[in-house]
């Protein structure tokens, strides 16, 4: 079994990723393999709407890590997302960047147990948190508990290193990921119903 983390914040190697080793390493107790995947420091587009992703599977763009990460989330058996706080929100470019992945290939991430994992210097927390849970309920992912919600706090690595509380959670989050991921292995899936698309805007050839 294998977890695959992405890393949302331009510096690899800082409070989020902190934050995240936290995980990996109760999750290496628990006898699961984790993988921490950096998103880059590089711009990265938003979603354009154009619709060639339904037929090829894949983002029409290339230049980043959108496509990479969905090849590598197919294979891995659960998701978890990692984020600065920026003015109460997930990174901006993180938030692009689920866009396209959940756009384009969330029909494979069903099943998987997934969360998120949000570090701020002070506020904004759980708003961020929020805001990126809402990317695993609409792509039937279960979304994995822990003992507070999942935030660090901290502006340099050392510092989260002395959040005692929020790493703790950090290590809840990982139990909970391997008793969830054990307690599913060999499950098939729901069979779930063909998507059901309504809009709210009258039609006018009635």
């Amino acid at each position: 079994m294998k977890v695959l983390m992405l890393n949302g914040s331009p510096h690899e190697k800082g409070c989020v990723y902190t934050a995240l080793c936290e995980v990996a390493e109760q999750l290496r107790k628990e006898g699961i393999e984790s993988e921490i995947m950096h998103m880059g420091a590089k711009p990265v587009a938003g979603c354009v709407a154009c619709g060639s992703c339904a037929k090829t599977g894949r983002c029409f763009f290339g230049e980043d890590k959108v496509n990479e990460c969905a090849e590598k989330l197919r294979a891995a058996d659960a998701f978890i997302v990692g984020s600065p706080v920026y003015y109460a929100g997930p990174n901006g470019a993180l938030c692009a960047f689920l866009d396209r992945l959940f756009y384009s290939a969330s029909k494979s991430f069903a099943g998987k147990p997934a969360a998120a994992v949000v570090n701020c210097r002070r506020g904004g927390a759980s708003a961020a948190f929020e805001r990126l849970n809402k990317y695993f309920t609409i792509a039937n992912m279960p979304v994995i508990p822990s003992s507070y919600w999942n935030s660090t706090h901290g502006r340099t690595p050392e510092q989260v290193r002395r959040d005692a509380e929020g790493l703790q959670v950090m290590r809840d989050l990982a139990r909970n990921a391997a008793r969830m991921l054990k307690g599913l292995q060999g499950q098939p899936l729901p069979q779930y119903e063909k998507k059901i698309y309504t809009d709210f805007i009258p039609r006018l050839d009635k």
